[in-house]
């Protein structure tokens, strides 16, 4: 038989259900199917079967956005096991639902509506350490949302997340200290925060973690937003050791991090500057300094030399012959300082910084000449 004539058998032979379908199709219908299986046993009233779904909801959503909009359909009953006295019931429900809150503002919403935030509330104040630190956990990524903010802000959960900084495990005292920072970013926020007295475990907690931690950049952004207000800036003079762990984020922590330690050092400064100076100036501060105006971030390296001007023992210039540059502002500084290593160190940093400069100069000469600026 020629080509054609098997073309031919071929193409009127009997065709299976499962050949008419692509790999594709088939993906899909049992991606349905499964979702179809789970949702069933998840609005079931056997307490068992809805554990047993709520887990494979939590598997099944832990990295997929997919599936996350297709157990949105789910957030209701798992919402309702919250409200179980069963131990399994409460985590199992938890842990699902903090997985379909994870980047999705929908689900976010569905979640709050549906009136989780009330038992979420009561876990953080369990005993069981487990069911803390998951409700922890998933007010932490419910608070991300803007439109969950202002519920969240208004059940008073203030006092609880930093209770939970002060004696929770390590991780919840991180997830605690992010979900306030989150927090603080609605309108009003910053005053109820601060009169849940947040100052000293966050201070605490940000001498425990690592500098370059997301943990130290949120303890830092934190503490920048209060010192808007005199209540947070005596709270971090008053606590001992507060200023130096800003101190030590400048010097050692992630650039973001950095930018906020700069930020609310400059920010006390900028608001009473004699009162603040001599504080900070205590704790070493100008080898850091120094090394963001030449290492930082853009806003980093404006903060530190708007900085430097203020902590100098004039903040204006002193006459013609010593003009308001960076050195000669630095140089100051330097002869202030009492501790030897502390003004060594700056003024190697000042030689570096000066060598940049002098860097910088010289090839926007060098440009200059060739037209390019």
């Amino acid at each position: 038989m020629d080509s054609e004539g098997e073309n031919s058998v071929y193409l009127n032979s009997p065709v299976s259900a499962a050949d008419s379908f692509s790999d594709g199709d088939i993906r899909r219908t049992a991606t349905s199917s499964a979702v179809q299986q789970t949702l069933f046993l998840i609005h079931s009233d056997d307490p068992t079967l809805k554990v047993q779904a709520a887990k494979e909801i939590r598997r099944l959503t832990k990295t997929s956005q997919r599936y996350r909009r297709h157990f949105s359909n789910a957030v209701k009953p798992l919402v309702n096991m919250l409200r179980s006295e069963s131990f399994e019931s409460n985590e199992a429900a938890l842990l699902a639902l903090l997985n379909l809150a994870v980047k999705d503002e929908g689900n976010k919403i569905n979640i709050i509506d549906a009136g989780a935030l009330e038992p979420i509330i009561g876990f953080l104040q369990s005993e069981n350490a487990i069911l803390q630190d998951h409700a922890t956990a998933a007010l932490l990524t419910l608070s991300a949302s803007p439109a969950t903010k202002p519920i969240i802000s208004a059940s008073g959960v203030f006092s609880l997340l930093v209770e939970i900084i002060r004696h929770g495990s390590s991780q919840a005292k991180a997830d605690a200290v992010m979900a306030l920072s989150n927090l603080s970013t609605y309108q009003d926020n910053l005053l109820l925060i601060l009169r849940a007295q947040p100052i000293p475990s966050t201070v605490s907690l940000l001498k425990s973690c690592k500098k370059s931690s997301k943990t130290t950049e949120r303890c830092t952004a934190l503490i920048e937003s209060l010192m808007c207000y005199e209540e947070g800036r005596n709270s971090l003079i008053s606590e001992d050791g507060g200023v130096l762990a800003v101190v030590e984020v400048l010097e050692s922590g992630s650039a973001q991090s950095r930018e906020h330690a700069v930020g609310a050092l400059l920010t006390m400064c900028q608001s009473d500057r004699a009162k603040y100076r001599e504080p900070i100036l205590r704790e070493g501060v100008i080898p850091g300094i120094l090394e963001l105006t030449v290492q930082g971030t853009a806003k980093s390296r404006t903060k530190a030399q708007t900085l430097l001007r203020l902590l100098r023992d004039t903040p204006y210039p002193r006459s013609e012959l010593e003009p308001d540059t960076l050195e000669n502002i630095v140089s100051n500084l330097i002869s202030q300082i009492d501790c030897e290593e502390q003004s060594g160190k700056a003024k190697e940093m000042l030689a570096e910084m000066v060598q940049v400069s002098m860097e910088q100069s010289l090839r926007h000469l060098q440009q200059r000449a060739l037209g390019l600026v």
